[in-house]
């Protein structure tokens, strides 16, 4: 096993003329969803910008204590690259999650990876931690979330909360920014994660088209309302909360009041707003005209008159259409709208 010689550090450069290298610090056990996702994601995005004429942004590295690994599903990965003793500039190092309801960091593969991670000094455009999954509990076990906002898997949870007591542990969260730290719940908001950044770093137009080369949909994060006003305030995975905004959304014109959507997660029309301002931070009333106001704008934008659009939405009247039209801050007026599609 080749362990680190030291601590690693930042090479000179120009954060913003140079690439952006990418490390996946994986040990033994990784989950390979959590690390292949994301590197699929920065691989087309490489791609798409090539294929624009420009030069591709992100240097891949799969670095390790050891040259081969065993992933979690039983594959072989092999010419793994060494925790290097320097970064390039700038640089993300992504820590992934490892099978098993517990992180194990008694090995000595494990102990390599928190001695290189704790040389770590992340600054924003300069050096970025991403974690995936319970990633965060080794980020955690480096010292590298005392005093930040983080999330990690929900069975990991508690776990990070006891190993970093420093650290103010998210739940309910798809992923969590904080400066230079972006850590995420696991999975496939790994991938969520990675498209957020690369909406940060390359447009928002580069990372639609990543989405949609990679089949998922771009719609949960800081960013949701750049993309659908439909995925406002869904960056939460509070399942009750999620059927009843699917629910809302797909029939806004319904006679919806909180008792009819407390029906719906199950739950007491009291308590469903607290899940909606605690999970959500929206009201469940302005919530429904929220999704209201972008039906009739969608309906508005498709020819439909403003009464029109006002019966599809769910709206009582013109005037209620207007009033909301004024009260959320869009410009003009409905009818103005109708007419200039």
């Amino acid at each position: 096993m080749s362990s680190p010689a030291g601590s690693p550090t930042a090479s000179t450069g120009s954060a913003e003329s140079e690439p952006i290298h990418v490390y996946f610090a994986l040990l033994p056990g990784c989950l390979v969803l959590d690390w292949a996702g994301p590197a699929e994601a920065l691989r087309i995005a490489n791609q798409a910008l090539v294929a624009q004429g420009q030069r591709a942004r992100f240097v891949l590295h799969f670095v390790s204590p050891t040259s081969e690994s065993v992933t979690s599903v039983g594959a072989v990965l092999t010419g793994l690259a060494p925790l290097p003793a320097t970064l390039a500039v700038p640089a993300w190092v992504v820590l992934v999650g490892l099978a098993g309801t517990h992180i194990d960091v008694q090995g000595d593969e494990a102990r390599a990876l928190l001695h290189w991670l704790r040389g770590l000094r992340p600054v924003v455009g300069r050096l970025e931690l991403i974690t995936v999954c319970a990633g965060s509990v080794l980020a955690a076990h480096a010292g590298l979330l005392t005093g930040r906002r983080a999330t990690t898997h929900h069975q990991h949870l508690d776990e990070l909360a006891a190993v970093d007591p420093g650290c103010d542990v998210v739940a309910n969260r798809v992923f969590v920014a904080d400066g230079a730290v972006y850590s995420s719940a696991g999975v496939t908001t790994g991938i969520d994660l990675l498209l957020h950044r690369l909406s940060d770093t390359c447009g928002p137009a580069l990372a639609a088209q990543v989405a949609q080369a990679m089949v998922v949909a771009l719609r949960r994060g800081p960013d949701d309302p750049e993309f659908s006003p439909f995925m406002h305030h869904r960056n939460h995975l509070h399942p009750a909360l999620h059927r009843v905004q699917d629910a809302v959304a797909q029939q806004p014109q319904a006679e919806w009041n909180v008792p009819q959507m407390a029906q719906v997660a199950h739950t007491s029309p009291r308590h469903l707003t607290r899940l909606f301002l605690e999970h959500a931070g929206i009201a469940p009333l302005q919530y429904l005209r929220r999704i209201r106001l972008a039906t009739a704008e969608a309906a508005l934008r498709s020819g439909q008159n403003v009464t029109q659009a006002a019966l599809m939405a769910g709206f009582s009247s013109d005037t209620q259409l207007r009033r909301a039209w004024h009260q959320f801050g869009r410009g003009g007026t409905p009818s103005h709208s109708a007419r200039h599609p």
